[in-house]
């Protein structure tokens, strides 16, 4: 049985410094144990996405892509929740997911999960599922630069950015005015 979004908003941003400014909005409002999932082609602004949520959360500076180590954390600098960023792209399982431990920072930290749908729902009760899109899919895949997903051609982009809310701790949808 699938679970059903307890609401669904969506918001368009045009650019790397809009989309990080909205996620700077949310990350204010997370919280230790809070689980986001998000999706979205290469490109989409998912790495961009979670560097305003760090901002946000106040976290240390320097949130890169996650792909080839599988997971970082990043302390908060302000004594709030630490960010666990996961990307799980190369992961097959619940069972793989299982293998890298997330259960062990999960009540101290807020977790981000990379290309997670259908991987990472077991590890809690409430998420929120994060889905970015470009207006104009990446015909080919090209290096990106460090630190970020939007490619210096494409920083103005319009992104489509859709929020999900599941479980308990996202009943009602958070006010990122």
């Amino acid at each position: 049985m699938t679970q059903a979004a307890a609401w669904e908003a969506e918001y368009t941003t045009t650019g790397a410094g809009e989309t990080k400014a909205l996620a700077a909005r949310l990350g204010a409002l997370l919280q230790r144990g809070d689980l986001l999932l998000l999706t979205g082609e290469l490109g989409a602004g998912k790495t961009t996405f979670t560097q305003g949520l760090g901002e946000g959360m106040g976290v240390r500076p320097g949130i890169i892509s996650p792909t080839f180590v599988l997971v970082r954390e990043h302390p908060n600098m302000a004594g709030g929740p630490d960010l666990v960023h996961v990307d799980a792209y190369r992961l097959g399982s619940e069972g793989e997911v299982d293998d890298i431990d997330l259960e062990a920072s999960m009540d101290r930290s807020v977790t981000v999960v990379e290309w997670g749908a259908g991987l990472v729902e077991h590890l809690s009760d409430s998420r929120l599922e994060i889905t970015l899109v470009r207006a104009v899919g990446r015909a080919s895949s090209g290096p990106d630069g460090p630190g970020t997903d939007f490619s210096a051609e494409d920083t103005d982009e319009e992104r489509l950015i859709r929020l999900a809310g599941y479980g308990p701790r996202w009943a009602t949808a958070p006010d990122l005015g």
